[in-house]
């Protein structure tokens, strides 16, 4: 997959997950979801691999180990996304600090 771009939308090729680009490391980026690469015209037709079946909600950010990559989820799915074969995780939300 070539480089991404923040406000980049990209489509799952095996289900009805849709993501924009939030942030991205330089360079080309495997970003894929249920398995297979994502594109910007994926169509949904495909069938989501068994170990990346988790799915995706409508939105949360997902982020890789190290924070370089990060994308929201505008619309959810069947396949669970990844960098690679490395599963994104939701990005946890900022505590609030407490005011009395």
């Amino acid at each position: 997959m070539p480089a991404l771009a923040p406000g980049k939308r990209l489509k799952s090729a095996v289900c009805t997950t849709e993501i924009m680009v939030i942030t991205a490391p330089e360079g080309d980026v495997d970003l894929r979801c249920g398995g297979a690469p994502m594109a910007e015209d994926g169509d949904g037709s495909g069938t989501v691999d068994a170990a990346h079946g988790e799915g995706s909600a409508i939105g949360k950010r997902y982020v890789n180990g190290d924070g370089s990559l990060e994308v929201l989820c505008v619309k959810a799915g069947d396949g669970s996304l990844s960098l690679g074969e490395d599963a994104l995780k939701v990005k946890d939300a900022k505590k609030l600090p407490k005011t009395d």
